[in-house]
């Protein structure tokens, strides 16, 4: 486990803030109840913005033709078919992973192949979890190709009512590879994957998936 590069400045800035102001406490108010309330706060603080900014070792092990790997860790909150209008513009199946401000918030490629689009739209922040999140929330959409050019999804980070920062390394042209970050949510979050019509779906909904290790789907 160590911390994502996403977050070292920002940990590095709290640190900073957060000793300035325990030792000016414990400067003026020696050994009081003060003092070490504030001093609790701040560590318990701490800890949770270092927890949200960890970055696990994952590496997938399994067979990686035709599948489609779980880009970030969370819960299943939708599964279903829709109408994609940005890219597709017809019929595909959404599955939707929800991330808590508790979960690992890297998100990994989910499939090997190439990045046909990466694109940043603006917009609100309602949570997450609502539907309506997918298309007004602020985003960012990628489009990936398999690499025997078979099969293409498309992949939406979408911005949370606590999310403030969506961070996309894809970048039209590269190369994606299962195992390898493609991109950082800050705070509570979504992942919305669009895939053909008749993928077979592999997981339920209200299900727990783990980032770059659960298989949610496989191309037919």
């Amino acid at each position: 486990m160590k911390v994502h590069h996403e977050g070292r400045g920002v940990l590095t800035t709290y640190l900073i803030i957060l000793v300035l102001l325990n030792g000016a406490l414990w400067y003026f108010f020696h050994h009081s109840v003060l003092s070490y309330l504030v001093g609790g706060v701040s560590l318990v603080l701490f800890l949770i913005v270092l927890n949200f900014y960890r970055s696990p070792y994952r590496r997938f092990t399994g067979n990686t033709d035709d599948i489609i790997v779980a880009s970030a860790d969370g819960k299943i909150v939708a599964i279903e078919e829709v109408y994609e209008g940005e890219y597709f513009k017809d019929k595909r199946i959404i599955v939707s992973i929800f991330m808590s401000p508790f979960n690992v918030h890297a998100n990994w490629y989910p499939i090997n192949g190439k990045v046909l689009m990466s694109k940043h739209h603006d917009g609100r922040f309602m949570a997450a979890y609502l539907p309506k999140s997918s298309t007004e929330n602020e985003r960012s959409t990628v489009v990936m190709e398999t690499e025997d050019g078979r099969h293409q999804i498309l992949l939406r980070q979408v911005a949370g009512a606590m999310a403030r920062r969506i961070v996309t390394y894809a970048q039209v042209g590269e190369i994606a590879h299962i195992d390898e970050h493609l991109g950082f949510i800050k705070l509570g979050s979504r992942v919305d994957v669009y895939l053909p019509l008749g993928t077979e779906i592999l997981v339920e909904m209200d299900q727990k998936v783990t980032g770059n290790q659960t298989v949610i789907a496989k191309f037919k």
